[in-house]
């Protein structure tokens, strides 16, 4: 007697695997946006590292954060989607029941800047420009700078002083509550933040939502990518 095994065999050159596909990957942060992030960052580190000890690479790194602050106010109206302004900022309301959803442990997975992170933008840049400004009016009473020869570089310099200093360490402060947020949503969504920003490119997952459009996505096509 002989017995039949129920062996399937493949053809050969086949191979069998059971692997789960790979979210699609869009284009969310263009090329100038990765730029002035990262540019923005290592001139505040320069800036803060040389406040006391190097004064000629403090004001030159003060001048340059102030150049990237009026290209992302430019590029904030004329920039790609989720680059605008009006891509993330949000109304107070919005921005509460995102604190609230996210305490809930319910918060949804932006493709651009989740409220929080928008609002952090927007405090960020005025902060930053409040610090460049005030240094601008201490250099422009010593007689150099744009602002030389006006006469808000009258004002009491301990209290233009002050005022610079206090708004660097808002910076400072709003940057460690940043990177911050950056860990909490990359943990929370498990997605790697950083090398978004490095990369431009996010996974694309159901449910994403597209604060621009006020919409939840679908998975984006295997190669449809946003252009730079």
């Amino acid at each position: 007697m002989t017995t039949a095994n129920q062996h399937h065999h493949q053809p050969a050159g086949q191979t069998s695997h059971h692997t789960t596909a790979t979210p699609a990957r869009v284009r969310v942060w263009d090329l100038a946006t990765r730029l002035f992030h990262w540019s923005l960052a290592s001139f505040f580190l320069i800036a803060w590292l040389s406040a006391k000890e190097i004064e000629s690479v403090h004001v030159i790194a003060g001048y340059s954060i102030g150049g990237l602050l009026l290209f992302r106010l430019i590029w904030g109206v004329i920039g790609s989607r989720h680059a605008r302004f009006s891509d993330f900022v949000t109304r107070p309301a919005t921005l509460k029941r995102y604190f609230s959803d996210t305490l809930k442990g319910r918060s949804g997975r932006y493709l651009g800047h989740n409220p929080a992170g928008g609002a952090m933008v927007i405090a960020l840049l005025l902060s930053l420009s409040a610090t460049v400004s005030l240094g601008l009016i201490l250099i422009g009473g010593d007689g150099d700078g744009p602002l030389a020869g006006m006469a808000i570089t009258a004002l009491p310099v301990g209290l233009v002083k002050g005022a610079h200093e206090l708004f660097a360490n808002l910076s400072l402060l709003l940057v460690v509550l940043h990177l911050g947020g950056v860990l909490f949503s990359s943990l929370h969504h498990r997605e790697n933040l950083v090398r978004a920003m490095i990369t431009g490119l996010k996974p694309s997952r159901a449910g994403d939502i597209d604060h621009s459009q006020h919409t939840t996505t679908q998975p984006a096509p295997e190669h449809a990518h946003e252009k730079r």
